[in-house]
């Protein structure tokens, strides 16, 4: 991480917020930042932004960067003609270099001076935006209060960083107390609390400068561009050599997928994506012998790591961007299949689910499975099956795999045999158990050809990494691989 020391004569200001030109230093290398379309005060050095946004380029730990921050002391924020010029005269020229973009958004939206041209000027960032996408890596920092088209604009990239005390929202509060009849602050509106529990946000940071270092964090794991290929950074061995050390045998008990994660990644450090949002599941950066991945998990410490419309959103969201740059993907199962109830049926569970095969299904970045404890019905097929592309599927010895758990299969197969017998509970337990070693064993599954391999919990790492060695060795150069789904 860059250290804070690096951002010259900011002084204690920098403990609490930073203007538009100090985030941009500290967000590029030292000395790396080049402003342009700005203007410069006479007898200084120090740049002032051009109609309310600073626009440059620089590096971030030696690669290139391209960079706007807007500023709410001009005018709120607001965009006008000139302003979106800017912004868009960058994401072009990020475009032609093949270098990630890092917004810093603190924006009323539309200046109400300039009418209609100032909403054209959103419509020219939104296309430009949407033409980068899948293409190189976009970050949205929301430093401030940010409104309409100022909200609009982070949701079409990649990740949205949340700094404290900022809020994003297409209708400000006094709107809102006028049609709706609503007293709401902006922070209950639309501040981070909000935001990283619906999806929106991806990052929550503490600070002003932990916004900022978070989105240099998010680059480290990211190429330029898609079709490039991250360096591999030096190996770090994990906090733990057992992942299965958190993991209950008793398949109803509750653990933390991220503990497992931790012990699969370099140094135990993984960084999660919208981490209070669809909880069940949990979506993840992290390395394996200095490669980057992505992780996709079922998280058993919420809802029982069941699959819901909200987790499988969340997961296809992050396949994609997975698919786009070329990360390869980690995929931990456990989980007793889909969310069943009315109100997933109304909220389109179907649907939603069906975004997550269909992510999983067009991949073609190296992707691997690993079932931990249990792993039934739609559930097991939709977490990147083998049949369902992946190019390696493990399962721990003790993992079940099949169409239902025991139980409830025998339930329904034996339900007349069990309603005529003298003691009907030992008669489910009996054939429950005959049923499990008969069809659920994943000893069952290897010979059917349903998983490639057992694999001992302690053996899984160095396992996913000689698949990384080898399906992963190649880029998937010249994939195109298209915009990335909102």
């Amino acid at each position: 991480m860059k250290p804070l020391a690096v951002v010259e004569g900011a002084g204690e200001a920098v403990a609490e917020r930073l203007d538009p030109r100090l985030r941009l230093e500290l967000l590029c290398d030292d000395g790396s930042l080049r402003l342009f379309r700005s203007e410069v005060a006479p007898q200084s050095k120090r740049a002032k932004p051009g109609d309310g946004v600073l626009v440059g380029a620089g590096t971030i730990d030696g690669r290139a960067v391209f960079c706007y921050a807007q500023d709410s002391s001009v005018v709120g924020g607001s965009l006008g003609e000139a302003h979106a010029d800017s912004i868009v005269r960058t994401l072009e020229m990020a475009g032609r270099a093949g270098a990630p973009v890092v917004g810093f958004v603190e924006s009323g939206g539309a200046r109400m001076d300039e009418g209609v041209a100032a909403l054209g000027g959103y419509g020219r960032i939104f296309r430009a935006q949407v033409e980068l996408s899948g293409k190189v890596p976009q970050i949205s920092v929301i430093s401030g209060v940010s409104a309409g088209g100022g909200a609009y604009s982070p949701a079409l990239t990649d990740f949205v960083v949340m700094a404290p005390d900022s809020s994003m929202f297409l209708t400000g509060p006094a709107v809102v107390q006028e049609v709706m009849g609503e007293d709401v602050s902006k922070a209950e509106l639309g501040g981070p609390a909000i935001h990283s529990r619906n999806g929106v946000s991806h990052l929550e940071a503490e600070s002003d400068i932990d916004s900022v270092l978070r989105a240099r964090e998010l680059l480290s794991y990211l190429p330029q561009q898609s079709g490039a290929v991250r360096k591999s950074l030096p190996t770090v061995a994990p906090h733990s050599s057992d992942p299965s050390a958190c993991v209950p045998e008793e398949p109803r008990k509750v653990y933390d997928v991220r503990e497992v994660i931790g012990a699969l990644a370099d140094g135990g450090r993984a960084l999660e994506l919208s981490s209070r949002f669809a909880r069940n599941i949990v979506t993840s950066f992290g390395r394996i012998e200095g490669r980057s991945v992505g992780f996709v998990a079922n998280q058993p410490r919420y809802l029982g790591g069941v699959i819901d419309a909200d987790a499988s959103q969340k997961a296809a969201r992050f396949v994609r961007t997975c698919n786009a740059f070329g990360l390869p993907l980690v995929v931990l199962v456990d989980t007793p299949g889909f969310l069943p109830g009315t109100r997933q049926e109304q909220a389109g569970v179907i649907r939603h689910g069906a975004k997550l095969l269909h992510a999983f299904a067009e991949a073609r970045v190296p992707r691997f499975t690993v079932v931990l404890r249990k792993a039934y019905g739609g559930g097991f097929i939709t977490m990147n099956s083998k049949d369902l592309g992946s190019d390696l599927a493990l399962a721990w010895p003790n993992a079940e795999i099949g169409v239902v758990g025991a139980k409830q299969a025998v339930q329904i197969m034996n339900r007349r045999q069990i309603a005529e017998a003298s003691d009907p509970d030992q008669t489910t337990r009996e054939l429950a158990d005959d049923y499990a070693a008969e069809h659920l064993g994943a000893d069952v599954a290897a010979r059917n050809g349903i998983i490639d391999e057992l694999v001992m919990p302690a053996q899984t790492r160095d396992r996913l990494a000689w698949a990384l060695s080898t399906v992963g060795s190649q880029p998937l150069v010249g994939h195109d691989r298209g915009n990335i789904p909102l």
